[in-house]
């Protein structure tokens, strides 16, 4: 397992915003950069606290339902589950 940065500490990013929903939503950051641009010219103001607006609920939505990888999250069986002769699939020939 590597040891990596949290995005909001790396040196290359400003709070990882448009990385993390890029991962999250699998497509490149770089788009939803490009998007913030324009509208920084015309409402900058606006265009800023979209951007905190967004962090905050990227950074809430990562604490409260992490992203953890499938090599470690435990699959549960449903012990309680049993199957009957009528809901059982015929066995094939």
């Amino acid at each position: 397992m590597t040891n990596t940065t949290p995005l909001p500490l790396r040196n290359d990013t400003i709070l990882g915003v448009c990385e993390a929903i890029g991962r999250d939503f699998g497509f490149n950051p770089l788009w939803l950069r490009l998007a913030f641009i324009a509208p920084l010219f015309f409402a900058p103001t606006l265009t800023i606290l979209a951007y905190f607006g967004l962090g905050a609920v990227v950074g809430l939505t990562h604490w409260f339902a992490p992203n953890v990888p499938a090599s470690e999250q435990v699959v549960e069986a449903k012990a309680t589950q049993v199957f009957e002769d009528d809901d059982a699939l015929p066995i094939a020939a």
